[in-house]
């Protein structure tokens, strides 16, 4: 008999006993000691009367950091919108109902005026959206308007050619040569700059005339250079234009332009596409340019531009922005309207932003700090950006719905 017969049921009851052991075991861990470990879900205690709801207990809630600005998460749910600009999300209150064009402050300081490609008509508008007629008379698909610095006249370019000056105050209206165009009003607004462009190159100038049309006077040829120049009479009337000439591919030179063949010094800009903006006091020019330095995007720049303070001073503001987007509320104080993101290429082909929103900053022009001091509560690409004299609102309209809005400064 072998070992194996011989203890054959001892060595079965061994391995029925490890069996049964191991089972039990197995039992136990998947069982009996995971209900063991399992904590007894506590008892709640009532805080109710009969008849009446729980009540809610002081939680840990949910701290949200707005960061130091104040400024809570963009396009996020939940955003209270400030009611005066403190560089946060900022209420924008939309004015006009319809298209608003060429909006302008009025004489006044405090109401707006504008005209309405819908129907042809001038309007006046105040803070609160009230509107009445500027004019009686329709003037019908006028493509651009300047205004004189009174706002009681105004030139209207149509798309034939046509132009005509209309003043508001008497009701009269002036035919002006088809072959003038570019104007800008003086300081006083008695007189008019504007380039006369005739078909011959040899008759082509940059002129002043009366705001009759009466006494033209050509001040200097403009020959085939009609692109670099730009009338824009000085505030101090010291001066009625510029006009730009290239020094390399990032570099022009602005010479300016007076009354009387003054021989004002020139100034040296860092960039292209030249825009500019004369302070209201005339002694600094505001201006945007693109350069290769900022992959081809407008920025904003200050420099001197009186006398002998002409190409002083000279500095970026550090702003990525056109200085058609800006306003100034006094000779030191700059409001503009920056795009939240700009790509490559925007100073070259400006369409790019045309549905870019906007924030709008503040910039001290004397010591060049900026600050950002409204985020309107709407994507809105601002344009015509406008001051009312004391301060307390910026009115500016919307590229995409045309419309006039107002934010409260104050």
């Amino acid at each position: 008999m072998d070992f194996f017969a011989k203890y054959k049921k001892i060595i079965l009851a061994i391995v029925f006993l490890a069996v049964v052991f191991i089972l039990g075991y197995l039992l136990y861990t998947f069982f009996f000691r995971t209900l063991e470990e399992e904590p007894a879900p506590s008892q709640p205690v009532s805080t109710t009367t009969p008849g009446s709801l729980p009540t809610a207990e002081t939680g840990p809630g949910q701290v949200v950091s707005t960061g130091e600005t104040g400024i809570l998460p963009e396009g996020g749910e939940g955003e209270i919108a400030s009611e005066k600009a403190l560089g946060g999300i900022t209420r924008t209150v939309e004015l006009s109902q319809t298209e608003a064009m060429a909006a302008t402050l009025a004489g006044d300081g405090s109401n707006l005026q504008y005209y309405s490609q819908a129907d042809g008509r001038f309007y006046k508008i105040d803070k609160d959206g009230q509107i009445t007629t500027l004019a009686d008379k329709v003037f019908h698909s006028v493509e651009s308007v300047k205004w004189s610095p009174d706002k009681d006249k105004a030139i209207l370019e149509y798309p034939d050619g046509a132009n005509i000056l209309y003043n508001f105050s008497t009701n009269k209206q002036i035919t002006l040569p088809t072959h003038w165009k570019d104007f800008d009003f003086s300081p006083d607004s008695s007189q008019i700059v504007m380039k006369s462009v005739g078909l011959d190159p040899d008759n082509r100038w940059l002129a002043i005339t009366n705001e009759d049309g009466s006494k033209t006077r050509a001040i200097e040829e403009i020959g085939e250079k009609d692109e670099t120049v730009y009338p824009s009479w000085s505030p101090n009337n010291q001066v009625i234009a510029m006009y730009t000439e290239g020094v390399d591919f990032d570099r022009q030179e602005v010479f300016f332009v007076g009354l009387n063949e003054e021989n004002f010094k020139s100034t040296i800009i860092e960039g292209r596409g030249f825009q500019p903006q004369w302070s209201p006091e005339g002694d600094k020019l505001l201006y945007s340019v693109y350069s290769s330095d900022n992959d081809l995007k407008p920025m904003l720049w200050l420099v001197g531009a009186q006398g002998d303070s002409i190409g002083a001073g000279r500095k970026s503001l550090g702003l990525e922005t056109w200085a058609d987007k800006c306003a100034f509320a006094s000779d030191t104080d700059l409001y503009c309207a920056v795009p939240r993101d700009l790509e490559t290429g925007s100073g070259l082909f400006p369409e790019l932003a045309a549905n870019t929103p906007d924030r709008l900053y503040k910039i001290d022009t004397a010591t060049g700090l900026k600050k950002l001091v409204a985020i309107p509560d709407g994507d809105y690409n601002m344009s015509d950006l406008i001051i009312s004299a004391d301060g307390r609102y910026l009115y500016f309209t919307d590229k995409t719905t045309q419309r006039l809005n107002k934010i409260n400064l104050k």
